[in-house]
């Protein structure tokens, strides 16, 4: 229940303060540019990684990313730039 509200109050507070909702409220920031790169930020850690498969701790669940030839170009404490042919990408909650 203390859960509901702590993330109804955050939601309020990005919408009253205009602030990125990913800011307040903790979310990972997922940029993808065609199906050759894709970017993470705020994430918790990396979990697994082969040339296939990427999947990625967040606050709430995982992140995973399949497809091919993957390689990681940047990789720090909560950023990460991924090159590849991306072709599924899927939020998994724990």
């Amino acid at each position: 229940m203390a859960k509901k509200w702590t993330n109804k109050l955050r939601r309020w507070m990005a919408f009253k303060t205009e602030l990125p909702a990913d800011v307040v409220m903790d979310l990972p920031r997922v940029t993808i540019v065609g199906q050759l790169h894709i970017y993470i930020e705020n994430h918790k850690g990396l979990l697994v990684f082969t040339d296939k498969e990427l999947r990625l701790l967040l606050k709430q669940g995982q992140l995973l990313i399949k497809g091919n030839s993957f390689v990681i170009k940047t990789i720090l404490p909560d950023e990460l730039l991924l090159e590849g042919k991306i072709e599924e990408v899927h939020y998994l909650d724990e």
